[in-house]
């Protein structure tokens, strides 16, 4: 069985059922919605705001084109691109999320959805730019996940992906430390949520290294896949896009 296939299958470190997974990850975002960007600013140290400044940079939105952030939760991607004249769409499956990031300043220039990676409700070849930050890995099924990112993508779309990956071996026993211990322990303090912090640090450590995860995206359909990784591997930038006709 594939890291994908094992991550399907898995909610932290028990094994359950696909359609349990959904449900757990769901209940998992409805419980951390309210504190969920402090904690990343918490736990990252503010970091995140770094790798995801420079992921959008990378990205290159257009004025004009419409992009698509996928798990945008509360939308600070998605308000980066729009401030570069992309049109907009956040997409999510968590209503919770998406009500904190409707709290924001300039997000009437964003169109929220609710809806699964795996069910995108977009049309055949109808997206520019497809981008999702530390989220492919809450997706249920990240394998049925890619082929829909690379369904909904117009020839020669692109796609960009933000999400934690696999350090470098010789910062692993001290990240690991650092992501067992400390992170479920913010967890419990700030949002009284130690167990979907657990949740968060184990599917983060099941999720596939840099490596694999570029071959599950070339399987999709897409290619001239790349990374590039941040902070010595703790996250990783893959980028690909979709074949011109």
């Amino acid at each position: 069985m594939s890291a994908g296939e094992k991550l399907a299958h898995s909610f932290g470190a028990t094994e359950v059922s696909v359609d349990k997974r959904r449900q757990l990850i769901r209940r998992t975002f409805e419980q951390v919605a309210p504190r969920y960007d402090l904690m990343n600013d918490l736990m990252s140290m503010g970091i995140h705001r770094l790798w995801k400044s420079g992921f959008v940079a990378l990205a290159a939105p257009r004025p004009g084109e419409i992009a698509l952030d996928l798990a945008g939760g509360t939308g600070d991607i998605g308000l980066a691109l729009a401030a570069a004249g992309a049109r907009v769409l956040v997409v999510d499956p968590s209503a919770a999320m998406m009500r904190v990031g409707r709290m924001r300043a300039g997000v009437e220039r964003i169109e929220w959805i609710a809806a699964e990676a795996e069910h995108l409700p977009f049309p055949d070849a109808s997206i520019d730019l497809l981008t999702i930050s530390f989220g492919i890995r809450n997706a249920t099924d990240v394998a049925v996940s890619l082929r829909e990112i690379a369904r909904v993508l117009r020839p020669g779309g692109r796609f960009f992906c933000l999400e934690f990956s696999t350090p470098r071996p010789w910062l692993r026993p001290l990240y690991g430390l650092w992501s067992r211990t400390t992170i479920p322990l913010l967890g419990a303090v700030v949002s009284g949520r130690r167990d979907a912090y657990r949740y968060l640090v184990e599917s983060i450590r099941r999720f596939p290294d840099q490596t694999e995860f570029a071959s599950m995206i070339a399987s999709s359909g897409l290619v001239d896949v790349r990374w590039r990784d941040v902070s010595f591997g703790i996250a990783a930038v893959h980028f690909a896009r979709k074949p011109a006709e």
